[in-house]
């Protein structure tokens, strides 16, 4: 089983964290982890993506250019990656954000509006959490427990308040 996952979208978006508790989980369930980030020099408001791969063997190079996995934060995350996913791979885009309809039809399509839905719970800068939370149902890519445990040890135990509300945002998405 391997999966190579590439997660884009604005800077300021969670692009990063959102991948970096991807692999913090896959680490935790004794998977080989790679964990990419690319982002321009804007950093907030400049394009962002990361590439993800998780996977039962080892990992000879950590570059993603045909994901198994898109998630599209925005349009021109969309725009640029569609194409390039594997037949029969899975898009996933924030539907408050991406207005354009999937030009494909060979890959599973799952638009959620993670954005409205973040702000729904007072926080809409967790758009990412709610759209992973989305992603770990559909794919099984995890035991959405592991994604937990991770996320608990990847926020300061100093902010448990942000624990709470990260928790929420992925509890949303995966019964969305």
């Amino acid at each position: 089983m391997t999966h190579e996952i590439l997660i884009s979208g604005f800077g300021g978006q969670g692009i990063l964290f959102a991948g970096k508790l991807l692999a913090y989980a896959a680490m935790l369930e004794n998977k080989q982890v790679s964990w990419l980030p690319s982002y321009g020099p804007e950093m907030r408001g400049g394009t962002a993506n990361c590439s993800v791969i998780i996977s039962d063997s080892p990992i000879s190079c950590p570059l993603v250019t045909n994901p198994t996995v898109l998630i599209a934060m925005n349009s021109p995350s969309m725009d640029k990656f569609e194409s390039c996913v594997v037949e029969k791979g899975c898009i996933f885009v924030d539907a408050s954000l991406v207005d354009q309809p999937f030009s494909r039809t060979d890959t599973s399509n799952f638009a959620i509006p993670s954005t409205k839905l973040a702000d729904d719970l007072n926080a809409v800068k967790l758009a990412n959490m709610v759209l992973l939370g989305k992603v770990l149902r559909e794919m099984e890519l995890l035991p959405f427990e592991s994604v937990l445990e991770a996320l608990s040890k990847i926020v300061p135990s100093s902010k448990p308040d942000l624990l709470q509300i990260n928790k929420k945002a992925l509890e949303t998405g995966y019964n969305a």
